[in-house]
């Protein structure tokens, strides 16, 4: 079986640190500390799977046709990794916000913080008992 790819998109201290995990099983990890450098590679390598934060967009530069700082990753995504399964890490307060997501991609999870590893392990063995 190839191995899995990972994207871990990390923007703030709250992004859990699930690399043992994903080793454990078999996934291969890319970490990531801007959007930037993950749209960057992301034209070179379509991963299986993205792990990323929220951030809705109040009133700054993601207001109006954005709502958060993922919208140009999902709408990449469209294009170079349609297959990829996006999970999403979200704040309690910012929870309500991150369906509208859906209407431009899909989203495999969304886990609110603080995010435990069973959390992400459970997402992880869905993905792996469907594809039998």
């Amino acid at each position: 079986m190839a191995s899995s790819c990972l994207f871990s998109i990390i923007e703030s201290p709250l992004h859990p640190d699930f690399s043992s995990l994903y080793q454990s099983k078999g996934i291969s990890e890319q970490k990531f500390t801007s959007m930037r450098k993950a749209l960057a590679a992301l034209k070179k390598q379509s991963p299986n799977y993205i792990v990323a934060e929220f951030f809705y967009g109040y009133g700054n530069n993601y207001a109006g046709v954005n709502i958060s700082n993922l919208d140009v990753l999902l709408y990449s995504l469209q294009k170079y990794a349609p297959e990829a399964k996006v999970v999403v890490l979200v704040d309690k307060k910012e929870r309500k916000y991150v369906d509208k997501l859906n209407g431009i991609l899909p989203l495999h999870g969304v886990l609110q913080f603080p995010v435990y590893s069973a959390d992400m392990e459970s997402l992880l063995n869905l993905e792996t008992s469907s594809r039998r």
